[in-house]
């Protein structure tokens, strides 16, 4: 680990990690308050939300407190928070509970329905939160895209397994129809309602 970095040792999750952590540290001082694909919600909203959310995986495995704030409902403040530091502090957390669990397990608990999961799904449906958000952050702020065909992939893999009950709660909006010129990443996208053509202007 000569980057410092924690890493869980799920090929998935590490790659999802990586990914929001590169949107992360992309984001412009003056862009938090941009719009971003999650309607009505801006950069700022949206980064808490993924935090919370790698927060709420890693308290489903070790049983530790969940995130003091409700992912669901980002204030969007930032004012005296350094983004990487909170960003980083969720990811080790994460990343340090995927990294203990026994991969022969039949199952694992999740935060999201239906609350258990093998453990290759589960830590992909933490990278699948990770990586979709990295998504959302660089549309909004107009940088390339953290959300490679190669990760996409296997997200797609664990979207169809969990995302339609999730659709109930509002955590994704109804599938768009797919395209012929769709790559992975665009596959993906749209499985979880999203515009891969999506942008802020």
């Amino acid at each position: 680990m000569s980057d410092g970095m924690i890493h869980s040792g799920w090929d998935v999750l590490d790659a999802s990690h990586e990914a929001l952590r590169t949107a992360v540290r992309a984001v412009p001082a003056d862009a938090w308050r941009r719009p971003t694909p999650c309607a009505h919600w801006t950069v700022a909203q949206v980064f808490q939300h993924a935090v919370g959310d790698q927060i709420g995986f890693a308290a489903a495995l070790t049983g530790e407190p969940g995130p003091d704030f409700d992912p669901f409902a980002p204030s969007g403040e930032l004012d005296g928070v350094d983004p990487t530091a909170f960003l980083e502090d969720a990811l080790a957390r994460a990343a340090k509970a995927w990294a203990g669990v026994d991969r022969d397990a039949a199952e694992v608990p999740v935060p999201v329905p239906p609350h258990k999961l093998s453990p290759w799904s589960g830590s992909a449906a933490c990278g699948l939160d990770a990586a979709v958000h990295a998504w959302d952050i660089t549309a909004a702020t107009g940088r390339p895209s953290a959300l490679t065909p190669d990760l996409a992939r296997p997200l797609l893999e664990v979207a169809r397994e969990i995302v339609e009950p999730l659709r109930a709660y509002g955590a994704y909006a109804a599938a768009l129809t797919p395209e012929q010129a769709d790559d992975d990443v665009a596959i993906l996208l749209r499985h979880l309602g999203r515009d891969p053509r999506w942008s802020a202007s």
